[in-house]
């Protein structure tokens, strides 16, 4: 899991094949292939609670005499797996009884079923003692959590991660704690932090249980694009050694990102639209992806119109190869919206911009916060005095 032949956690991969199962844009042919993997995936696995699920919402045909076997399997293994446990508790030591208890987890969490597999992860927890064995409880958690998208669960989880870390653990792990809480912060539309850990983590990278390394790199790139400065993504992210080696495996990437930072605007946009489609199909970015189109949107505006004080709008046009009015209904909405800061002149045919000042904009923000302060006061005594 940990090495660099690792390969990506079987429930994961489920939960991405279930996920283009049930989205629109994924052709019928498709969808034939990926039900037979779903449900070859569910009975090996003997998933019961899921198999349940999928045929309760009408993604797989019932059939009782697979769920019949599935449950047989499952009661006649975790009988043994009890066996074990009643055998460790009378005859073996701390360790033996330890590894029963996760034995019964790793059951829990293959077939399945999430909220018997949490209950024994806190009974194989209060039987651990290194905080090593308690980070890969934790990681175990936080697959569970990814599984299904349960952001609290995932939350609570890095958040225990981290006290566990204040009474130590190793780098290795330190490491992948950063890729699991980046990945969850992307999830969230928090790309900012995704970015940074993610670029902590480059080079460190052995997080196979969660996705390839092309992907990991694929989800870097993306992050950084929306929030690193020119400087920065130079440094970090064009010239990077670990992103070269690996980003001509992944479609339209690599002149996505080239074409930005060398201002080729009509190949950029050409990129951007192959790209969209794989955000469109990622399971983790698929519910940001009109947020994500804005924000790249106002990335290559903001950067074009930043060597310019005025241009045509039919230059602007001319450059991203598009057409005038196009661009005009584009930047009509992100100067409405506060994005871009410029002005069109529809009848000169112009686009003005009026960079703000930045010592101006603190003052304004200052004097803005110091007003609303002052009526929270005014309030506050008001309440006082009766």
């Amino acid at each position: 899991m940990d090495s660099e032949e690792g390969t990506q956690q079987p429930q994961l991969v489920l939960a991405d094949k279930l996920f283009l199962l049930t989205h629109p844009d994924v052709n019928d042919l498709d969808k034939v292939r990926l039900r037979e993997e779903v449900l070859e995936a569910v009975v090996s696995n003997d998933m019961v609670p899921l198999y349940e699920t999928l045929v309760s919402n009408g993604v797989l045909s019932l059939d009782q005499k697979v769920l019949d076997s599935m449950r047989t399997k499952n009661s006649d293994e975790l009988k043994k797996i009890n066996d074990k446990i009643a055998d460790a508790e009378e005859n073996l030591g701390e360790s033996e009884v330890r590894e029963a208890h996760l034995a019964k987890a790793l059951f829990y969490i293959r077939v399945g079923d999430k909220e018997k597999a949490l209950e024994q992860l806190k009974v194989t927890e209060s039987k651990t003692v290194a905080v090593g064995q308690k980070m890969d409880l934790v990681f175990y958690t936080l697959q569970m959590g990814l599984f299904d998208l349960d952001f609290d669960l995932i939350s609570k989880s890095i958040d225990k991660a981290k006290k566990l870390f204040e009474e130590g653990g190793d780098w290795e792990r330190k490491n992948r704690l950063k890729v699991y809480e980046g990945l969850f912060c992307m999830s969230t539309r928090n790309f900012k932090k995704a970015a940074d850990l993610f670029l902590d983590s480059i080079s460190t990278f052995t997080t196979y249980e969660l996705f390839p390394y092309d992907i990991f790199i694929f989800y870097t790139v993306l992050t950084s694009i929306i929030t690193l400065d020119r400087v920065s993504l130079k440094q970090k992210v064009v010239d990077a050694p670990e992103i070269l080696t690996v980003i001509g495996k992944i479609p339209f990437l690599s002149e996505f990102m080239n074409s930005l930072y060398e201002c080729q605007y009509k190949s950029f946009f050409s990129a951007f639209a192959g790209l969209t489609e794989h955000i469109k199909l990622d399971r983790y970015l698929q519910p940001h992806f009109r947020y994500y189109m804005r924000e790249v949107r106002t990335v290559v505006y903001s950067q074009f119109l930043e060597s310019y004080k005025s241009v045509t709008i039919e230059a602007m046009a001319k450059a991203f190869g598009v057409s005038e009015d196009f661009i005009d209904l584009e930047l009509s909405r992100f100067i409405a919206a506060g994005k871009l800061h410029c002005k069109i002149d529809k009848v000169a045919g112009v686009l003005e911009t009026n960079r703000p000042d930045a010592k101006n904009a603190l003052y304004q923000a200052t004097i803005k916060q110091g007003d609303f302060l002052l009526n929270r006061i005014q309030k506050l005594s008001r309440v006082i005095d009766l």
